[in-house]
């Protein structure tokens, strides 16, 4: 086990806290990745993913004719994943992300693409490194989940 969580933030008899209480100082004092980033560049991240997606031959076919209300959608998605407001869910309830996407072909090409265009979005805002890792990691897993061929 990595700490015990009832001895969290007590302090011994010459004032040092425990080594669980570090730990729950530096975890509990990072900030999300919707405050490091700005919901201005969460929102940039969808512009210019669905800006791939306009020009995409093979995914721009799955998305519907007007992509201004699926980035706004995607937009705030992202702002809820990234720890902002729960706008999202409120507007439309649990994300069901598996259920919305499987009406689509998604196959390995397909997540290649998709994956090539959120790279492209994330590199052009500026952000801590560990920050881009963790979200990559993020849309490499979901994108994943999201094959069902």
């Amino acid at each position: 086990m990595l700490c015990s969580y009832t001895n969290l933030g007590k302090l011994d008899k010459q004032g040092r806290g425990s080594s669980s209480f570090f730990l729950y100082k530096f975890l509990f004092q990072m900030k999300s990745f919707y405050e490091q980033l700005s919901e201005a560049n969460i929102r940039k991240i969808a512009k210019i993913f669905y800006e791939g997606i306009e020009q995409d031959e093979l995914l721009r076919p799955m998305y519907p004719k007007d992509l201004a209300p699926a980035e706004e959608r995607f937009a705030l998605f992202l702002i809820q994943v990234f720890g902002g407001p729960t706008t999202y869910s409120d507007q439309r309830g649990h994300p069901r992300l598996r259920m919305r996407h499987f009406p689509y072909v998604i196959d390995q090409t397909a997540r290649d693409h998709w994956m090539q265009h959120i790279t492209n979005a994330m590199a052009q805002i500026e952000m801590p490194e560990l920050t881009r890792v963790q979200i990559m990691s993020y849309f490499q897993r979901a994108s994943l989940h999201m094959m069902n061929q």
